[in-house]
């Protein structure tokens, strides 16, 4: 791959990488994980306020993470490409090698939440 195409790779990868960096913004991908919701749903599932859900979620959409499919007045949301959420995941194994304010146990009780979400 040449210079100017791996830039171009690694600008569109930071913009993603800036999309997802906040901690409301993972919990929402990793609960989009295993199936379609609703924003009742991960309002109560995150217990945060829904226009704080909604304005992550508008954010996400913008930047085609999560696709939205409404049926009546209700707005359901997925991940565009499930495999973010695995991505996310992964992430568990580097903090497992740095543990840096977050112990084995809370990584631990992270992965067996999501695991059981996804259905894995």
């Amino acid at each position: 791959v040449r210079m100017p195409e791996r830039k171009a790779v690694a600008k569109e990868l930071a913009e993603i990488f800036k999309v997802m960096a906040h901690p409301d913004r993972i919990r929402i991908i990793e609960q989009l994980g295993g199936d379609e919701k609703d924003v009742n749903t991960l309002v109560n599932e995150l217990e945060l306020p829904g226009p704080r859900v909604s304005q992550h979620l508008s954010l996400l959409r913008a930047h085609r993470l999560v696709d939205e499919r409404r049926e009546g007045r209700h707005h359901f949301y997925r991940l565009h490409q499930p495999k973010l959420a695995d991505w996310v995941m992964h992430g568990l194994e580097f903090l497992e090698g740095r543990l840096n304010g977050v112990t084995q146990s809370t990584i631990s009780s992270a992965r067996d939440l999501w695991s059981s979400q996804s259905g894995a």
